[in-house]
């Protein structure tokens, strides 16, 4: 977002101006024709008024035009902007990189949509951002919880709003997210890609910053009475990817998440015939219909952890058990510890 310039204005001039132009009015008021060379008799200047910088009229001269010029400049240039942008489009003049990331509708239209939802809706309170390398790849790993992964949504706009250096976040997703028709799109144009190695490896190679949520279903999906209790993180594949690029991991802790939906149940059969992994029922959902699909206006806070370096490891680590098995294991402990700390400092859920 652009800085508003301040234009200053000259008011010690218009001031001059304005208490001068009624003595000058005087002045010639004072000569009669014929007179001039008679002697001149003093005469006691009447009291005046101070007269308002109002009430006297300003000149074109005098009138700062930067005003009205900077004002309908900076429209034009939005408007220039918007049409520049939307003949971009229709043109297919702009550029996607081989995972379909579109960098330009990301920041232009995308995000714009989401930041209402994260700073007036959930009101996200971001720490430890610094945690984050400003440049270079590193495997941001955070737990998965609310019904819906709008967890991962909030993640990608507070490292994108919140980060010196502006970066973006480059989510792992669940292969459902690509089956289903316009959400596939939009995950691509996201930066969205596949929850595989392969993509996450490359990414990284990059120097880019991958997301990614080890929970999967099991995190986002489980009951209400399970709330910010960690499910198992896989088999340690994130850590198998973080050791061959010798990337950090950054553990990241969403508060928030877990009460937008409280799922209260699953509908395992309509689960199966819809092809979902599960099929939630919340206190108002199905029973409001679209109404119940209202997330609720929880307060959010997404917390950064210091980073766990693996570039001290040789190449070969990447296929040692143990060692994946005790980092993965670091990993989950220090996201869990920072939940609980974070759920005690908590006065409420919605403030």
């Amino acid at each position: 977002m652009a800085d508003a310039k301040v234009i200053p204005f000259d008011d010690d001039r218009s001031r001059g101006s304005a208490v001068q132009r009624p003595q000058r009015r005087r002045s010639a008021g004072n000569r009669r024709p014929g007179t001039e060379s008679a002697p001149v008799r003093e005469v006691q200047p009447l009291p005046t008024r101070a007269v308002p910088q109002d009430d006297v009229p300003v000149t074109s001269e005098e009138q700062p035009p930067e005003r009205s010029r900077d004002g309908d400049g900076g429209l034009e240039r939005r408007i220039a902007g918007g049409l520049a942008f939307l003949r971009r489009r229709l043109t297919g003049d702009y550029e996607v990189d081989d995972f379909g990331y579109d960098e330009e509708l990301t920041d232009q239209v995308l995000m714009s949509l989401l930041r209402p939802l994260y700073e007036k809706y959930f009101r996200v309170e971001v720490k430890g951002i610094e945690n984050i390398p400003s440049e270079g790849g590193a495997l941001i790993v955070a737990n998965h919880s609310g019904t819906l992964p709008m967890d991962g949504l909030m993640m990608q706009v507070a490292v994108h709003d919140n980060h010196p250096a502006g970066r973006h976040l480059r989510l792992l997703a669940a292969d459902l997210v690509f089956m289903l028709p316009v959400v596939n799109e939009l995950a691509r144009k996201l930066g969205h890609t596949l929850a595989c190695a392969e993509d996450a490896a490359r990414l990284l190679e990059q120097g880019e910053l991958v997301g990614v949520m080890p929970e999967g279903f099991k995190g986002l999906g489980k009951p209400f009475a399970d709330r910010y209790k960690l499910q198992r993180f896989g088999r340690g594949g994130f850590v198998s990817t973080a050791l061959r690029s010798g990337t950090p991991i950054v553990p990241c802790s969403i508060v928030g998440a877990e009460e937008i939906y409280p799922m209260i149940g699953n509908a395992k059969t309509v689960a199966r015939l819809l092809g979902f992994p599960y099929f939630p029922i919340t206190p108002t959902f199905p029973w409001l219909g679209p109404l119940g699909a209202v997330p609720l206006p929880t307060k959010w806070t997404i917390q950064f952890g210091e980073p766990i370096p693996t570039d001290g490891y040789p190449p070969e680590a990447a296929e040692d058990p143990m060692l994946m098995f005790n980092l993965t294991d670091q990993v989950r402990e220090q996201i869990q510890h920072t939940l609980y700390k974070l759920l005690v400092q908590r006065r409420s859920v919605f403030f």
